[in-house]
């Protein structure tokens, strides 16, 4: 479908509502793309060619600092499609613009298994493979197939699949060599027709065993952990956050072993024989920032790896409160903690 008809221009427009943390900055311009061929044509303007571009999804990863001075782009692109099936697998195409969570419950409908541990996770579809989002054991690139980019600069459209993607731990290419060069409109996954449970991470093996579920579905999977997420994550409807504000630090095993010696409780998951991931929030926790509120900005009660806006924060202001967050971590655990939201100033 080539819909270019209904792209309008905004000037000055508030991105409040556009990012989950809720801070008010403003873009100078902003369009919406609801097709790869708006998209393309958004790009392709001479006009636009010569400002400075950021590409919107969910929001729910992204932390505006000041106004943005040029052109962000929020990507609209709807469409959940299966394209194709074999005897053990299926394989579902979904444009960028769908929500992440919407795209789960959809594939646990058809009982299409492998991203119900990823239920409940914000922002879009197109912001998944970029992150490499995981959660309770399972990582997109697990059941990632290919995606489709448009080429910010060329317009042209190139196929991704996982050998292109360099995937790592909420890493990618993305990230890194193509940032800011491509823009993603759509993503293929190959899920299984008889899923294979993944129910040893965190707390819900515990969690189906309180409810007497001795054989889960996919759904009781994905319920599971939706209950768990909610009871540790506050609705950014009601408390403006982007999730878990730092990624979890893998140090090495020699590290992990001296912190363990001078705190005993260092909780750790072993990635290989050299390197150990310890949990930020709880490093966080143990330098005294969990609940504590700086300003209108501070970190959440019940889970500290989280910043929140408490109402009217500037994004100056959560940077400031991270980077206090940072400096403790770093001073007591000698430990750097990136963020794992995407900062922009």
């Amino acid at each position: 479908m080539s819909d270019t008809t209904s792209l309008q221009l905004q000037e000055d427009q508030s991105l409040k509502s556009y990012n989950t943390l809720g801070v008010d900055a403003n873009a100078a311009q902003f369009i919406s793309a609801e097709s790869k061929e708006q998209l393309v044509q958004v790009l392709q303007d001479p006009e636009n060619q010569k400002i400075r571009k950021f590409v919107l999804g969910g929001g729910s990863n992204v932390l505006f600092v000041d106004d943005f001075d040029g052109l962000v782009i929020h990507i609209a692109i709807k469409g959940i499609e299966k394209v194709k099936e074999n005897e053990k697998h299926v394989w579902v195409r979904s444009g960028a613009g769908e929500i992440w969570h919407d795209l789960v419950l959809h594939c646990v409908e058809k009982g299409w298994g492998g991203i119900e541990n990823l239920s409940l996770i914000p922002g879009t579809v197109g912001a998944a493979p970029i992150q490499n989002i995981g959660a309770y054991g399972v990582e997109l690139q697990e059941v990632f197939e290919s995606l489709e980019a448009v080429d910010i600069v060329t317009g042209e459209t190139r196929t991704f699949f996982y050998d292109d993607c360099h995937f790592d731990y909420r890493d990618s290419i993305f990230k890194n060599e193509l940032k800011g060069k491509q823009v993603i409109t759509s993503v293929t996954l190959r899920l299984d027709k008889e899923p294979k449970l993944n129910t040893s991470y965190g707390a819900i093996q515990a969690k189906l065993e309180e409810k007497g579920i001795e054989s889960p579905t996919i759904r009781d999977l994905s319920d599971v952990v939706i209950e768990i997420r909610q009871s540790k994550l506050p609705d950014p409807k009601a408390l403006g956050n982007a999730g878990s504000f730092f990624k979890n630090p893998v140090v090495s095993k020699q590290k992990f072993e001296q912190l363990k010696a001078d705190y005993p409780e260092i909780p750790g998951y072993p990635l290989d024989n050299d390197t150990v991931k310890v949990p930020a929030g709880w490093l966080i926790e143990e330098t005294g920032w969990k609940g504590k509120v700086l300003g209108n900005a501070g970190t959440y009660r019940n889970q500290a790896l989280v910043i929140v806006n408490h109402g009217g924060a500037t994004g100056r202001e959560i940077l400031q409160l991270a980077q206090k967050v940072k400096a403790s971590v770093h001073d007591v655990f000698g430990i750097d903690l990136d963020p794992e939201v995407n900062i922009i100033s």
